[in-house]
């Protein structure tokens, strides 16, 4: 077995020798798109109104409110983004993310310093949204057109998507089909279901944040008694262009999975979730066999002990950061729920099964025994097959 490392991404690629080709079921091109016209048909007839809970709670942020506060409250809710409330417009202006903690700490980080208490109870999050930060000013261009934060840093130019809630928002009695390609089309992880009883949309309320995770659900709860009107749905994964696979050699058509070692630094983590584009990366050994995964939400897990004023990004590990996470589990994510694992001859029926699972994001695709990993499928995967 040969390794293949791009320094520039830190990305592994295994090689293999002599690999055997696999007996894949035939996919019947009549199949695939009557599977995906049955799920667009069932999409478009249900609305935002059905994802909404019987009970619950959404956590919004006052804009005002100092970036300091913010992370501890993501923290202790246990939840990765939250909405900002502007009082002075009487609307729902944006989103405070894990990522604008990553990007927080990293461009702070290439200042050569450490993100300090005063920093962060100094600015709010409006400060930090229009790029008015004083620590490193005309850094951040903001573009309210473009809704695009452009970011110059040592590692290059590239473009961070800013989500803005008026311009991406449901009502509803939106259709689910209309709400998940939002959320394909957007790059973010919800949609925010906002009501408002008045004409000109002022006093909204915001009900649910909606995601692919309850839309999914909505899939599994309606198909499951009668799978065999979607003939795909018992093909294995492997035999389905979903997911991003570990290459095999002479494939030049897959990208490159993003896996890291649990001694790389915690900077290069986060430089190749931003990089790469990705949500999470799966941390390997030297046979690269699963360990663990590191999530853009784990970022949160610095908020603990306020351990963001003595750590020094370059000198902490991954292994390490995770660690600091271990005890900040909670209801909405568990620890066991995180790292969650499937076989290439699983089906995609019993793939879909496991990702409407509420925390489960994505599925580590792994070699049975070994745990060496094979490629990873998330919820987005399933919704770009079937609605692409």
């Amino acid at each position: 077995m040969l390794l293949y490392v791009n320094e520039a991404f830190q990305r592994v690629v295994r090689l293999t020798d002599g690999a055997l080709s696999e007996v894949l079921p035939r996919i019947s091109d009549v199949d695939v798109q009557t599977s995906r016209q049955r799920i667009s048909a069932f999409l478009s007839m249900r609305t935002a109104y059905e994802l909404l809970p019987e009970s619950g709670k959404v956590v919004a942020l006052d804009v005002d409110l100092p970036v300091k506060q913010a992370f501890h409250i993501l923290h202790e809710q246990g939840i990765p983004m939250a909405p900002l409330w502007d009082f002075c417009k009487g609307q729902f202006v944006g989103v405070l993310s894990a990522l604008d903690f990553i990007l927080i700490l990293r461009e702070l980080g290439n200042h050569g310093s450490n993100l300090t208490e005063e920093e962060l109870e100094t600015h709010t999050i409006s400060a930090w949204k229009e790029g008015k930060w004083t620590a490193f000013p005309r850094r951040f261009v903001y573009s309210r057109l473009g809704m695009y934060k452009e970011i110059v840093s040592k590692i290059g130019r590239q473009r961070i998507l800013y989500v803005n809630f008026l311009d991406i928002k449901a009502g509803p009695y939106d259709n689910l089909k209309d709400i998940a390609v939002k959320i394909l089309q957007n790059e973010v992880s919800t949609v925010p279901i906002i009501h408002s009883s008045s004409e000109d949309g002022s006093f909204p309320q915001l009900l649910h944040l909606a995601s692919l995770s309850g839309i999914l659900k909505c899939i599994c709860r309606y198909f499951r008694h009668c799978s065999s009107s979607l003939p795909i749905l018992q093909l294995p994964i492997c035999a389905i262009p979903v997911g991003t696979w570990v290459p095999k050699i002479g494939e030049s058509n897959h990208r490159p999975l993003a896996m890291l070692r649990p001694s790389a630094s915690l900077t290069s983590a986060l430089n190749l979730l931003i990089q790469a584009r990705v949500s999470s990366i799966p941390i390997v050994d030297d046979s690269d066999s699963l360990l663990d995964i590191y999530c853009r939400s784990d970022i949160t897990a610095l908020a603990k002990d306020r351990a963001y004023t003595h750590i020094n990004l370059d000198e902490m590990t991954v292994h390490q950061a995770l660690q600091l996470g271990q005890d900040s589990c909670n209801t909405y994510e568990l620890r066991s729920q995180r790292c969650q694992m499937c076989l290439r001859s699983d089906s995609l029926h019993k793939v879909m099964e496991r990702l409407a699972n509420p925390g489960v994001r994505r599925l580590v695709i792994v070699e049975a025994g070994s745990k060496r990993v094979e490629g990873i499928i998330s919820l987005s995967d399933v919704f770009k097959f079937f609605l692409g």
